[in-house]
């Protein structure tokens, strides 16, 4: 009995070794925080590095060319539009094309999406807004919606009642358009603070992509056909200002498209394969190109792509200086006992992420 005692010790020690260690590493060994960031610059065809000391800006170029913060501002006129029209420096054009104020406010924007995000649990149950409402700003139904293996079924949130007669709507128009119940995936935004609404992107039992809205109380249902060979595996509605692009996917490969508007066009996007589900991805855009970070676990790349087209401008790999104490802390944070991960939202003893 004192031996098995020993042994249940032993485990024990070695339990709480293996999870504190490593954080107590980590937490000795923090690394001071990055205000710097990187985008491309249209006006020089490459990427900035923008950091900040004493409350002003300083640019580095990938060649090693070092600029002021006007000079900054002036490279980056769609991400600092505010401050060039404040100084009345924003440009009347930008290679050779005309470009306004509005324009940049038009069609800039910023998505992200974070493992964290994806690998959260599902509730199953939404809203769906009516997308051609005549008021200002968006309401919020008094209904929610679920998928079962025979259909949609809307129900009414005060009654906790089956609305039969919208249900058996939603489901014979999907039905039509050839949806194998029930939805795999959904990606929409309940908000109502935004512009406007585009329902949800739906990817089917099949493995198909679909647009489902509501308009003037009737279903919008869509099927967007994905080039040969490529399954939909993640979905993501956009509603951009712009409103020239319905959502971003990604197949079962990793390609990443965007489905552009009107026509539903899908269009790949010219980076390297990107997993949702272990890496986070940031776009920022303008009128004339994307800058897309991708980061993992162990790195961080950027993307310069056309804006309209989506082939690839620029790339670039971000370096980083580690020291012998980083390298150490990253092998423990690696491979040490953890019950939370970067990558999801649960909580369980695991080794690593």
């Amino acid at each position: 009995m004192k031996k098995f005692g020993s042994i249940v010790l032993i485990m024990v020690i070695a339990i709480l070794l293996a999870w504190q260690l490593p954080w107590c590493f980590s937490f000795l060994n923090t690394r001071k925080s990055n205000s710097s960031f990187i985008i491309y610059s249209t006006i020089c065809d490459d990427f900035i590095l923008v950091t900040s000391k004493d409350v002003k800006r300083m640019g580095t170029d990938t060649k090693g060319n070092v600029y002021t913060q006007n000079q900054v501002d002036s490279l980056l006129p769609f991400f600092y539009w505010r401050q060039l029209q404040k100084d009345e420096r924003f440009p009347d054009s930008v290679k050779g094309r005309p470009v306004t104020f509005r324009d940049t406010q038009h069609e800039s924007f910023a998505w992200s999406t974070k493992p964290r995000d994806v690998n959260a649990p599902v509730v199953g149950v939404y809203q769906l807004m009516e997308s051609a409402s005549q008021r200002v700003q968006l309401e919020s139904p008094d209904d929610v919606f679920r998928f079962n293996k025979n259909g949609i079924e809307f129900i009414d949130a005060e009654t906790n009642s089956v609305n039969a007669d919208k249900s058996r709507l939603f489901t014979d128009m999907l039905s039509k358009k050839e949806f194998a119940f029930p939805g795999k995936k959904l990606s929409g935004n309940p908000s109502v603070k935004k512009e406007y609404d585009e329902g949800y992107l739906i990817i089917d039992n099949n493995n198909q992509l679909f647009h489902m809205k509501q308009m003037v109380g009737r279903p919008y249902v869509r099927k967007i056909d994905l080039p040969d060979g490529a399954v939909a595996k993640y979905a993501f509605i956009t509603e951009h200002r712009n409103r020239r692009t319905i959502g971003y996917v990604f197949d079962e490969a990793g390609k990443f498209y965007v489905v552009g508007l009107p026509g539903y066009t899908v269009t790949p996007v010219e980076i390297d394969s990107f997993d949702p589900e272990r890496m986070s991805m940031m776009v920022y855009g303008n009128p004339y190109d994307w800058t897309i970070k991708v980061a993992g676990i162990d790195f961080v790349k950027y993307y310069a792509v056309d804006a309209y087209n989506y082939t690839q401008l620029a790339e670039y790999d971000e370096e980083f200086d580690e020291s012998a104490m980083d390298k150490v802390a990253d092998f423990l944070s690696s491979n040490g006992l953890r019950f939370t991960s970067p990558l999801d939202k649960f909580v369980y003893p695991r080794f690593g992420y």
